[in-house]
């Protein structure tokens, strides 16, 4: 299927969408978005992506037109363009068209894009047998530098810590804070079982408040699985019986080495099983239909 995009009050195949080189989105990473998926038709968990898009709106201070609900309609309309029950919507803001210069009062009137296509981060066989993270030399800036809770278009460092992996041959980037501290992936939450327990980095940490991971949470809880946040270092992913990612593009994925040391058993784990299937049963039932 085509990939769909909204922009300008239109919607046209993503191939045709264009925005002037003077968007503060593009020159600057003035902007932020949303990654949502879609499972059987329905956007998933809808109403609390577009309360975290708010939230962000408000901290760039950037004003809409037809504020939050307008983007709403805007999602709803674009996957139904799209017209396929799976697929992934990426939700953008940017400051809009402005002089060349940082000033974002150079900028009169902000853009709002929705794309709409089909998303796989990773093949199958890599599902089956686990990802190889490596500790990344970069570090997750701090909330007085760039607050991570926030999903600006600025994801430098999320990119070069993703190259930084493939070049030395990983899937993914682990991403240490300041302290030394666990954050999270290049462009995902983790998590670790130990003992029978379900933990992740909390967001004071570094950590996105993800969806999905808000998602696992919930559902480990229906299922007697003990979870919390708890401050983790690279040595509790190392002493962990299971480890597993999180994110909007990504899923659940199970993670079964960290530099090049296994993880557990070497292998995607029970408890990371049975979260994900929870997950891919549950995941249709939480989202807002796009279809009549």
């Amino acid at each position: 299927m085509t990939a769909k995009a909204w922009i300008d009050g239109v919607i046209v195949d993503a191939s045709e969408a264009r925005i002037p080189i003077t968007d503060h989105g593009l020159l600057y990473g003035d902007g932020i978005f949303e990654g949502i998926r879609v499972f059987g038709g329905r956007v998933f968990r809808l109403d609390d992506h577009m309360a975290r898009f708010r939230t962000g709106l408000s901290h760039i201070a950037l004003d809409l037109p037809g504020g939050i609900e307008s983007a709403r309609r805007v999602v709803l309309e674009t996957v139904r363009a799209h017209a396929t029950q799976e697929a992934y919507v990426r939700l953008i803001a940017t400051r809009g068209e402005g002089a060349l210069g940082v000033d974002p009062t150079s900028c009169s009137h902000p853009r709002l894009l929705c794309l709409v296509d089909q998303i796989e981060l990773y093949p199958e066989e890599k599902l089956a047998a686990g990802l190889s993270m490596l500790t990344s030399s970069l570090r997750r800036p701090p909330a007085d530098v760039l607050d991570p809770r926030v999903k600006s278009l600025n994801y430098l460092n999320n990119v070069l810590a993703k190259l930084e992996a493939k070049q030395r041959g990983a899937d993914e980037a682990l991403l240490l804070n300041q302290a030394g501290r666990v954050a999270e992936a290049a462009v995902a939450n983790v998590f670790i079982v130990r003992d029978g327990e379900l933990l992740t980095p909390p967001t004071s940490d570094g950590a996105l408040e993800g969806i999905v991971r808000m998602t696992v949470l919930e559902l480990a809880g229906s299922l007697g699985i003990p979870a919390r946040e708890k401050t983790l270092g690279r040595f509790d992913f190392l002493a962990a019986d299971e480890a597993f990612l999180t994110g909007s593009g990504a899923g659940i994925v199970p993670v079964t080495s960290l530099d090049q040391r296994r993880i557990g058993q070497g292998q995607p784990g029970p408890i990371y099983a049975k979260l994900r299937a929870a997950f891919l049963d549950a995941a249709p039932g939480m989202g807002v239909p796009a279809f009549d």
